[in-house]
């Protein structure tokens, strides 16, 4: 997905931009930039790739060669950024979170016929934040460009800037499905995806953007440079699965709602007599611990970790482009504790089952470390839609998705027309789905939380949160 920060201040913020953008690595794990500017120097600029090193390390060096009062800084699971752009709207910095889908039509329609290049990547591709970038250059100023390029973008698009007299423009995508926050502190301002970020700065919460609100930040303020929307549709994966354990989004923590959704799913399981004896309740590291908790904690279960993941010499950010690779990776990683596996009865529960690949062997390791029996609970719905905004549950393929396999598998494309059935664990084709994937990925048993279920966990209306993924309606 990605993340940004940014600071602007009477002191310099180059630590703060440095420190801010890292709190954010748990987003993405591909490409980083930090820009800074001072009036002396301008805007300077560095760019890394993070695929088998973290931020804080590919940067570190880089800390000596930056001064100034203004900066912003991003995490990226997509292209190369922050970009320095020079237009008839002057020199700016941007950075971009988000997903164009309609890339090629925006660039034949808008640009192709008036002979425009773009720098493409080595996948042909061109770089979003360039072509939002062009977008905003078509407007008669930066606000009118930035209304302009979120119009015509179909997916999402979180805006940063940095302008060339030090100053930050944040624009958060149009139906805010990610947060834009800003913070304050005693000589400045920042602005953030997560709030804990900024709070570990010396930053005090200050306001949330709502969403499509563009706002101006300087040292000594912020103002609305474009109101918020009616319309908002936050991803619900924040809470139960991307978020940070102390973020906030919406007033709602993050940790507290897993708690919450964990209770709830045990709720339901003893009041439908579906609940099993087992000997443990553990979550898989690490967004499925904090469901696993809520959930030990309602079923007056014990609570445990059955194996632990080894991060120090295999951290989230080391992701080898080899799939055999990342296969034995993700072995590595799994560390087993014997004496609470062998001969035991477990109860996973998982912030989600996406494509079903890790978490089969995760079964298979367990079973070969001694488990009895190992049954399985998903944080959220089972996922029949691959996401349009975000970089979550993408893919080639809907068929990519393990319960939409299994529904093709299953009843091939007259399958395809009941997905909602087959949601539901209350219908025949719902318990069929629960039984294949058990058969498949050798859970003793397997439930998923309902979607009413999450949104009372989440705890705001239901209409302002995106279920796109679970219901494929937007």
């Amino acid at each position: 997905m990605g993340g940004f920060f940014g600071a602007v201040s009477h002191r310099d913020v180059v630590l703060d931009v440095f420190f801010g953008t890292d709190y954010h690595s748990h987003l993405g794990t591909r490409n980083a930039g930090m820009a800074i500017w001072s009036e002396e120097r301008g805007c300077q600029r560095q760019i890394h790739s993070i695929g088998n090193t973290a931020f804080r390390t590919k940067f570190e060096n880089d800390l000596h060669e930056f001064e100034g009062t203004c900066g912003i800084g991003c995490i990226s699971d997509s292209d190369p950024q922050p970009l320095l752009v020079r237009s008839k709207l002057g020199l700016y910095t941007i950075s971009t979170v988000g997903i164009i889908n309609n890339a090629e039509a925006l660039i034949n329609k808008n640009f192709s016929s008036r002979g425009f290049q773009f720098m493409a990547m080595s996948s042909g591709k061109v770089n979003s934040s360039e072509l939002v970038a062009a977008l905003i250059n078509e407007g008669d100023d930066l606000i009118s460009g930035i209304r302009h390029a979120q119009k015509l973008i179909e997916g999402s698009m979180s805006i940063l800037i940095m302008t060339s007299d030090g100053q930050i423009i944040a624009a958060r995508d149009r139906v805010g499905r990610l947060p834009v926050l800003i913070g304050k502190s005693e000589d400045g301002y920042c602005v953030s995806f997560e709030s804990f970020a900024y709070h570990k700065l010396g930053y005090q919460d200050c306001y949330e953007l709502g969403p499509n609100e563009i706002v101006k930040i300087n040292a000594d303020g912020f103002e609305t440079l474009a109101p918020a929307g009616d319309e908002m549709k936050i991803c619900a994966f924040l809470w139960t699965y991307y978020g940070y354990p102390n973020s906030n989004y919406e007033g709602v923590n993050v940790e507290v709602m897993r708690y919450r959704n964990g209770e709830i799913m045990a709720r339901e399981e003893e009041k439908n007599g579906t609940m099993p004896d087992v000997d443990y309740v553990a979550g898989v590291p690490d967004s499925g611990l904090p469901h696993a908790i809520g959930y030990a904690n309602y079923s007056h279960k014990t609570f445990a970790r059955p194996f632990v993941k080894y991060t120090p010499t295999w951290p989230r950010s080391f992701m080898p482009s080899n799939q055999a690779m990342r296969n034995q990776v993700a072995k590595m990683k799994q560390i087993p504790v014997p004496e609470l596996i062998e001969g035991k009865k477990l109860l996973f529960v998982d912030d989600s089952i996406v494509r079903g690949t890790q978490l089969r062997e995760t079964v298979e390791f367990l079973y070969e470390s001694g488990a009895k029996e190992v049954h399985m609970r998903s944080a959220c719905p089972p996922i029949m839609y691959s996401c349009k905004y975000l970089n979550f549950s993408r893919g080639g393929s809907d068929l990519e998705l393990l319960a939409r396999r299994v529904i093709q598998e299953l009843e091939g494309d007259e399958g395809q027309k009941h997905l909602e059935e087959y949601a539901n664990a209350a219908t025949e084709r719902g318990q069929c789905l629960l039984k294949t994937i058990c058969e498949k990925l050798g859970f003793a048993s397997l439930g998923y939380q309902t979607l009413d279920g999450l949104i009372e966990a989440i705890g705001i209306d239901r209409e302002k949160i995106c279920t796109y993924c679970w219901t494929g309606k937007e």
